[in-house]
């Protein structure tokens, strides 16, 4: 079952609805150099390949802002141009036609800055993410709080907010993020119910793949659980198309997105099992790694665990001392060799790909 959704406003990113009952946009980030339209276009078509709904662009300097242009021609996805301490890169990109604009108020310049950025990508149509990181938090407030605390973020957040407010701007998305995982999970938690502008989810700063991923799928996980969160990237030190199959991964598991191809359960080992379990997993996942459909198939290392626990999986392999199982379902369709189960698994994979085209 799908978790409760909360409340708030549509922003409209180049065409892609964050919010407003819409599903979780999916977004990452290119690490090329803007300027090399060449190499910058071949991975934001990868990224969109892989399921990438918005992509954003760093824009360190003036040679990026001017490459802008171009890749929003060529680009298949909206493009979010990153903007960091000078005003005038975020004012160059939106007359580049960035579709959004992502900015840190804290390193931007202050309110006013940000009341002139708001006017000016309400005039060109274009949306504003709103970002409190932990590390550009203002000094009045780490003062006041003594560091980086949920509660500060908030309160900047809140600050900043009124500014764009006032402005009569109503495209703009919040975000809230440190690489702590339970600040982050708190912050978004304490700005859901008083702010109606849509929420960017991420744990900033996450770290390499394996710990990156688990502070990601924690944090991002955590809220979207509650139905909060309208958007999201995962923040990883690797390739951004793990990103995008990490964030799609979270939406799958949460109900949140169909799923796009196969998934594998499979037990944990334990002193029952009579088969090598992990090198037979293995196999399995580079197998299914040809079927492109919404398949749940269960490798399980003795009877104990399959096909009993195992029962919701459309197809699945259950290995005993000399002879294996095959179940769908939960239902034994038939018994073999164990060396042959491998193989009597992509049987049964291609009788139900078959199935399912017809």
């Amino acid at each position: 079952m799908k978790p409760a959704k909360r409340s708030s406003l549509a922003v409209n990113v180049g065409g892609v609805i964050i919010g407003g009952g819409a599903p979780v946009v999916l977004q990452s980030m290119t690490n090329t150099q803007t300027a090399d339209l060449a190499a910058t276009l071949r991975q934001i078509r990868a990224l969109a390949s892989a399921g990438c709904e918005l992509v954003r662009v760093a824009v360190p300097d003036s040679e990026s802002a001017d490459a802008l242009g171009g890749l929003v021609r060529e680009s298949p996805v909206p493009l979010i141009a990153d903007i960091h301490f000078d005003i005038n890169l975020a004012r160059r990109s939106l007359e580049q036609g960035a579709a959004k604009i992502r900015i840190n108020p804290g390193n931007i310049g202050g309110r006013a800055k940000l009341e002139q950025l708001c006017r000016q990508a309400k005039d060109c149509g274009a949306a504003l993410r709103i970002g409190v990181n932990a590390g550009s938090l203002e000094r009045t407030l780490y003062q006041k709080y003594g560091g980086v605390t949920a509660e500060a973020m908030v309160e900047s957040a809140l600050g900043y907010l009124e500014v764009v407010e006032k402005t009569g701007f109503e495209q703009s998305v919040i975000s809230l993020k440190a690489s702590d995982v339970p600040t982050t999970i708190e912050a978004y938690r304490l700005i859901a119910g008083r702010v109606s502008s849509p929420l960017h989810l991420g744990v900033t700063a996450a770290g390499p793949l394996e710990s990156g991923t688990i502070k990601g799928a924690i944090g991002i996980g955590a809220l979207l659980s509650e139905g909060i969160g309208d958007t999201i990237r995962v923040s990883l030190t690797a390739d951004p198309l793990e990103e995008v199959r990490l964030a799609r991964r979270i939406l799958e598991v949460l109900h949140l997105r169909p799923q796009s191809g196969p998934e594998l359960i499979s037990c944990p080992t334990c002193g029952r099992c009579t088969v090598e379990l992990v090198p037979l997993v293995k196999r399995v996942d580079e197998l299914l790694s040809e079927y492109p459909h919404p398949i749940k198939v269960a490798v399980m290392g003795c009877a104990v665990n399959g096909p009993g626990e195992a029962r919701e999986a459309d197809i699945g392999i259950t290995a005993g001392r000399k002879r294996g199982m095959l179940f769908r379902r939960g239902r034994i369709v038939r018994t073999v060799p164990r060396e042959q189960l491998l193989e009597a698994l992509q049987e049964e994979l291609n009788k139900f790909t078959g199935e399912s085209k017809g």
